[in-house]
């Protein structure tokens, strides 16, 4: 019987193992000597909740399934039926083709068809790598269309879920390095932007998750001289499940991807997957992307865009951090 993801492409190399899959080209499995850093799911399971899925052409929701661009109004299919939404793209139950296998790298490729509601050819690549400092996701997307079909409004996601150390999010301490969060509706969709200073959502410095329920998209990150952002998880003092009091996960995103959105999975169909891992979703754009060109790309028949995030552990110093205690900021996201 084959696998509800398609064909299993594995690495092991420095000490690291990666699984890939065939059906959305992603991450079913990331792990450091045996001990899983991304929370994903069995070989015999259909991707749950996004679970390490690449989400392309947008990410995030579309509202009502459509958008305009020069002139023309487009419809795609609502994924998301309850909210009245298209949500994350549409490359992520297609089959992928494996281009490349090697010492600690894999490659696969999807051309995305015209098809309606989109009538632009793309072609993604996503290269993964294992270094010796991590895994590293370099996604490109190119606008495989002629003059006739124009210029393409394009962005581009990603849904891990960092795994919180044998635990619950509730005990994990959260630092990400954003100046602004957006608030959202009640169908997820954003209604305007402010600063974190002064909210329950402001991780710039650290502090304990608890029982806080997060759908949360932010933006105007902090970057370091290479124009990296990074967030990271270290398990609280005491945490139950923690490897080691000195562990810790980092995500890193390069200047391509401007937002991030954190979900704290409170609302999974799969009641044992609540909060046992915190989805981090590095994203070139803002929800809803397509209609208030928050971050849109346009690509030109021909042209190319390249972006790249990855996974990190390392050791760390503890401090005692402040904990959250509210109980929800946005409604969730999956």
């Amino acid at each position: 019987m084959s696998a509800p993801s398609g064909q299993q492409i594995h690495l092991d190399h420095a000490g690291q193992q990666l699984t890939v899959v065939e059906v959305g080209g992603g991450i079913r499995t990331y792990a450091v000597g045996g001990r899983a850093v991304i929370d994903g799911y069995d070989e015999t399971e259909m991707c749950p909740a996004g679970r390490g899925q690449l989400l392309a052409p947008w990410p995030n929701r579309l509202a009502d399934g459509s958008f305009e661009w020069q002139g023309q109004t487009y419809h795609t299919p609502l994924s998301e039926p309850e909210n009245h939404n298209a949500i994350h793209g549409l490359v992520r139950w297609s089959a992928w083709t494996l281009t490349l296998i090697d010492e600690g790298q894999v490659q696969l490729h999807f051309r995305l068809h015209p098809q309606p509601g989109w009538p632009w050819p793309l072609d993604l690549s996503v290269a993964y790598h294992l270094h010796r400092e991590g895994l590293e996701v370099v996604t490109t997307v190119t606008n495989a269309g002629d003059q006739r079909q124009g210029a393409c409004p394009v962005g581009v996601g990603w849904h891990p879920y960092l795994a919180a150390f044998g635990g619950l999010v509730d005990d994990v301490v959260l630092t990400v390095p954003a100046e602004q969060v957006y608030q959202a509706d009640d169908r997820g969709l954003p209604t305007g932007r402010h600063s974190v200073e002064g909210t329950p959502v402001d991780f710039r410095s650290g502090r304990q998750v608890g029982d806080a329920v997060l759908d949360v998209a932010f933006t105007s990150l902090s970057r370091q001289a290479d124009g990296r952002a990074e967030v990271s998880m270290t398990p609280a003092a005491g945490a139950a499940g923690a490897p080691s009091a000195r562990d810790g996960i980092r995500l890193w995103v390069d200047s391509a991807y401007s937002h991030l959105m954190i979900f704290s999975g409170d609302t999974l169909d799969d009641v044992g997957r609540r909060r046992r891992g915190l989805a981090v979703e590095p994203m070139t754009c803002a929800p809803d992307m397509l209609r208030n060109g928050d971050g849109r790309r346009v690509l030109e028949p021909g042209e190319s865009f390249e972006a790249s995030w990855g996974v990190q552990t390392f050791s760390f110093s503890r401090a005692v951090p402040k904990s959250c205690t509210w109980v929800r900021y946005h409604r969730s996201c999956c």
